[in-house]
């Protein structure tokens, strides 16, 4: 009985073979094996459809479906899920959900929120279209592994609705122009929106002229289909291979070949959010960057408890900025850390949001005025007292460009010079990296809009080695986590996410604690540039500390 049953194995395992080329496993061959083999042992079935598995189809994309979700700060966005077809059965494999970025001021009208919110809803709503529809179809029958390839269609893809929407625009305006053929040429306007002034009434004059403001980047609407396709399909990719994200995106990057170590990026943690009706206008988030043996647990219990801002973090209103970061080093004593050896600060001072046009100045203070020359000067002296600061995020403009090479030049050996407001726009950083980015120590680079995974693989590849990459969380954060994976597999040095509160943000701090854990356990975990950092700062008492970079 037992030999004739090995004999119908054999001619079973044949058949199957030849069967399973291109269908699912035979039902008949689960009851051959049950019937001649009730008492057989448990991994013989799973020996058998482990061979079988080798002449299987490789999953392939079936459908995507796309919704409009919440995110953490309640507006709109989207959300994607893969669908795929798996040894003949169809499944849902992931969902991710994009994180929405607004570029709405906090001083805004009530009318331009109104208006930016109604814009947001038409984009988010286009999003779910595209994706239910044309992308779906698009990339049915794609295997999931294919990311290259995948991207490669959703920038074609997006390529061409940016020209369907540019030909509606020329059609606009031929139209208008046919229908007012004289138009009354519009009241001269001076940098920062405000009309000129009436002939014979004094008009306050910059001291000195500066570059007036780039227009935003315009964002088409409905790109975050494009976004969310590709970081779905990438989570897929990972997902149909058992691997994590974080390494299904390091192999992307190192063209398949497996890294034997990876390092994690550093946290910069927001523990201070200085509103904007605070007299301290410079400074719009403090953060914290920790040392590595200094464990997230434990800078969770050391984070206050006070009204929370979006960005999960404290509120507080300083009269100066010596104030702000004395209470710092107080707070920091208090748990007998020392500001400097045992913790560092970084500040996002988002210059681009002080320039008073009017003046051609950045109101630092409430009624306190300094030109971009002054602002160099200013730093200079900030740091020189306070040499626990080893980052600045966005000190000026990016359009004063002769002050960032200024500010490079005098601060470059000592602190981080960081552009956030520079970088947004990936898609063209990727084309040109001086884009729009000043002379800097490195970018915050952020996954919004039409984004794609391609994109930020080519783009870190780029930046190796010439400058520090930073990923960053948008405004509109949501509770998927991906943000991180991205981080470790691309090898980011630094990871910005915010303060230790809110969920969207907790959840990406607690996920980088776990790949941190299965790193060590798999013994991969790199020991990283950041503890060669703070060793380099201890040893040699802060000074030039980045030449040992």
């Amino acid at each position: 009985m037992e030999a004739e049953g090995r004999q119908l194995l054999r001619a079973l395992r044949i058949e199957a073979a030849e069967y399973y080329r291109g269908h699912g496993v035979p039902q008949r061959m689960e009851d051959a094996l049950n019937t001649l083999f009730p008492q057989r042992p448990a991994d013989l079935y799973g020996e058998l459809a482990n061979y079988l598995s080798k002449f299987s189809k490789a999953p392939v994309i079936s459908k995507l479906v796309g919704r409009k979700v919440l995110d953490g700060v309640g507006q709109p966005t989207l959300e994607v899920e893969t669908h795929c077809t798996v040894k003949n059965y169809e499944k849902r494999i992931c969902s991710v959900v994009m994180s929405s970025h607004s570029q709405t001021l906090e001083n805004a009208l009530p009318e331009t929120i109104e208006a930016d919110e109604k814009e947001r809803n038409h984009s988010v709503n286009t999003a779910v279209e595209w994706v239910n529809e044309s992308l779906s179809t698009m990339l049915r029958d794609m295997k999931p592994t294919d990311q290259c390839e995948v991207d490669k269609m959703l920038g074609e893809y997006f390529t061409k609705k940016v020209e369907e929407k540019e030909e509606i625009r020329k059609r606009e305006e031929e139209k208008q122009e046919e229908e007012s053929p004289s138009c009354i040429p519009p009241a001269t306007a001076l940098p920062g929106g405000k009309k000129a002034a009436k002939q014979g009434k004094k008009v306050s004059v910059p001291e000195k002229m500066i570059p007036p403001a780039e227009p935003a980047e315009s964002v088409l609407c409905g790109s975050l289909a494009i976004g969310g396709t590709s970081l779905a399909i990438a989570k897929a990719g990972a997902t149909v291979n058992h691997v994590p994200l974080y390494l299904h995106i390091s192999l992307l990057k190192h063209d398949q070949d497996s890294p034997k170590e990876l390092t994690l990026p550093l946290p910069m943690i927001t523990v201070l959010n200085c509103e904007k009706t605070a007299k301290v206008k410079l400074v719009k988030e403090v953060m914290l960057i920790p040392p590595v043996q200094l464990s997230f647990k434990q800078v969770l219990f050391h984070s206050s408890s006070k009204r929370i801002s979006c960005l999960g973090c404290p509120v507080t209103g300083c009269d100066n900025l010596e104030q702000l970061l004395l209470l710092m080093q107080t707070a920091c004593g208090n748990i007998r850390l020392e500001l400097g050896t045992d913790m560092y600060l970084a500040i996002n001072c988002a210059a681009h949001e002080l320039m008073d046009y009017s003046k051609g100045k950045y109101e630092i203070l409430t009624g306190t005025f300094k030109s971009p020359d002054e602002m160099v000067n200013m730093y200079v002296e900030l740091t020189d007292k306070f040499p626990f600061i080893i980052a600045l995020i966005d000190p000026l403009r990016k359009e004063d460009k002769q002050q960032w090479s200024n500010i490079c030049c005098a601060l470059g050996s000592k602190c981080f010079l960081i552009a956030e407001d520079a970088a947004t726009c990936i898609s063209k950083l990727k084309i040109d990296q001086k884009l729009n980015v000043p002379t800097c120590s490195g970018v915050v680079l952020k996954y919004i809009n039409q984004t794609k995974v391609s994109d930020l693989i080519e783009l870190t590849g780029l930046l190796d080695g010439e400058q520090i990459t930073i990923l960053g969380s948008p405004d509109g954060e949501s509770s998927d986590d991906s943000l991180v994976d991205l981080a470790v597999g691309l090898g980011a040095r630094f990871i910005k996410l915010g303060g230790l509160s809110r969920g969207e943000r907790v959840t990406k701090y607690n996920r980088l604690l776990a790949i941190e854990e299965e790193l060590a356990e798999n013994r991969t975990l790199r020991m990283s540039f950041f503890l060669t950092l703070f060793s380099a700062c201890n040893e040699y008492e802060n000074k030039d500390w980045r030449e040992n970079d």
